[in-house]
């Protein structure tokens, strides 16, 4: 079975109380951009972190409560500065400064830093909420391919993680670190290349201009955003290249073109991510009463011997011995037809 990506994390209450704020102290220090961290919780800090690492990017997931963190010149000269921090608010609300730039956020909002530069973030829940909650990017410059001068004028500003660009690296950054273990460990690499395309697109978006972003990284975030409209839409029978070209002011042309790139057609991506979907409620238990003809039109086969060609063509099997072999593996097992159990004796 593939390794699974595996989250680090650390969770105050696994400690007494007293101990609890220290805890969070030492992981601070210890991350590759240290913070000076104030908080009127710090007797009983009650906080979890959960730290992925995809390639040469360290993704975090915090919740805390509200605090104050100060990223100092001392912080700085002790740690590796070259490091930009892209921030989510999930929950809460945020202040960031940097070098006289000042921003209020709140959820849905992102912002960015350079490291290497004084900086102050606060944070705190929203009313009626103690906690706060936020997912962090920290990213080496080298991987970003911006030009580092051109980017100041976005440090501690706001980013809206609800339209657009934005909308989709919010999306995508939530989902992976909501559930790393639907991901391959294998995958790491490719999945922080994603993300840093998503980051560049949407930053290059506020530069005013598109030419500070390499074309090759505006080619692959738009291949992302059109997959991810393909993922949305599924269910709809009608989804195909013009609908999907036009939804995205590009011509059939680029469109095609944009797959060809990826060793694969339109279409085939639609099938592949459809059959996907598919196997997936085919092997739910809590849906083994559901007709199989109904998961199919759920995801986009109006046609039930269209569906199962295409099923077996793609799988060697129908879709009734696919389902009854995730299932209800130990009803299979003890199956007099299942392999193991018709194997000749000698």
């Amino acid at each position: 079975m593939d390794a699974r990506l595996q989250p680090h994390i650390l969770d105050t209450e696994q400690v007494p109380a007293p101990d609890r704020f220290g805890l969070w102290l030492d992981m601070v220090s210890d991350s590759p951009t240290p913070l000076r961290v104030r908080s009127d919780h710090a007797e009983d800090f009650v906080a979890r972190a959960e730290f992925l690492e995809l390639g040469p990017v360290r993704l975090a997931r915090y919740r805390y409560p509200s605090l104050e963190c100060f990223r100092t010149h001392r912080f700085i000269q002790r740690s590796d500065p070259d490091y930009y921090l892209l921030a989510l608010t999930l929950t809460g609300g945020s202040a960031a400064a940097q070098e006289g730039r000042q921003s209020t956020l709140g959820p849905g909002d992102f912002t960015f830093y350079d490291c290497s530069r004084p900086h102050e973030v606060r944070h705190h829940g929203d009313q009626g909420r103690a906690d706060a909650s936020s997912v962090v990017a920290f990213i080496p410059y080298e991987a970003l391919p911006l030009p580092y001068a051109r980017l100041a004028p976005l440090f501690a500003g706001r980013i809206s993680g609800s339209e657009g660009i934005g909308a989709l690296l919010a999306d995508y950054l939530v989902r992976l670190s909501s559930h790393p273990e639907q991901y391959q460990a294998a995958d790491a690499e490719r999945l922080a290349g994603v993300g840093l395309d998503l980051v560049a697109t949407m930053l290059g978006r506020h530069l005013v201009t598109e030419d500070a972003i390499p074309t090759d990284v505006r080619r692959r975030a738009l291949l992302a955003q059109i997959q991810a409209h393909i993922r949305r839409h599924l269910g709809e029978p009608g989804l195909g290249p013009r609908l999907i070209a036009d939804a995205h002011h590009i011509s059939l042309r680029s469109l095609h073109r944009l797959f060809e790139d990826e060793q694969t057609t339109v279409a085939a991506y639609i099938r592949d991510q459809r059959l996907a979907r598919c196997r997936r409620d085919l092997a739910e238990p809590a849906l083994r009463d559901l007709p199989i003809q109904a998961i199919a039109a759920r995801w986009g086969f109006r046609d039930k011997a269209h569906f199962s060609r295409v099923f077996r063509s793609a799988h060697q099997e129908s879709p009734q011995v696919y389902r009854a072999r995730h299932v209800d593996p130990a009803r299979n097992v003890n199956a007099p037809a299942f392999p193991v159990n018709s194997r000749p004796t000698y």
